[in-house]
């Protein structure tokens, strides 16, 4: 049965992403500050952290950040993240923050298990409502 911990310090992010991946076998723990969650996973090690990017005090990236410093001394097992943004110049940063995935707010819940299940898979997931806009979308310059 996999776990999850979520961080978000918003109920209503919180409520979404349980509702999402509720009802298949796994179960849920959360954090509200980014600050909670290293602690939290060396007291019991999660299959998949979510983290909001919007958190007071240690946000998402800052967070991811943190934990692939504590896996890259061998301090901490390695852990996949999905990380939620709020806008597709967020994907930069998710990606220099070593994120295994995203998923673009708002919230869609069809997206967060396809993103849950990959990364529970050992995939990745990149959102493609993050992705940049090809040129063919793109109008005439002027």
């Amino acid at each position: 049965m996999p776990d999850v911990l979520i961080a978000s310090d918003s109920p209503s992010v919180v409520d979404e992403v349980t509702a999402a991946i509720a009802g298949s076998g796994t179960t849920t723990r959360t954090v509200p500050t980014g600050v909670e969650v290293l602690p939290e996973i060396s007291r019991q090690r999660p299959d998949l952290v979510v983290l909001d990017q919007q958190m007071g005090n240690m946000g998402g990236f800052a967070t991811c950040l943190a934990l692939r410093l504590e896996q890259g001394a061998d301090r901490l097992e390695p852990v996949p993240v999905l990380l939620l943004l709020d806008r597709r110049a967020d994907v930069f940063l998710a990606r220099r923050s070593g994120a295994d995935g995203w998923v673009m707010k708002p919230l869609d819940p069809i997206r967060l298990r396809r993103a849950v299940a990959a990364l529970l898979d050992g995939g990745t997931y990149l959102d493609p409502t993050g992705a940049p806009r090809s040129s063919a979308t793109v109008g005439p310059p002027g």
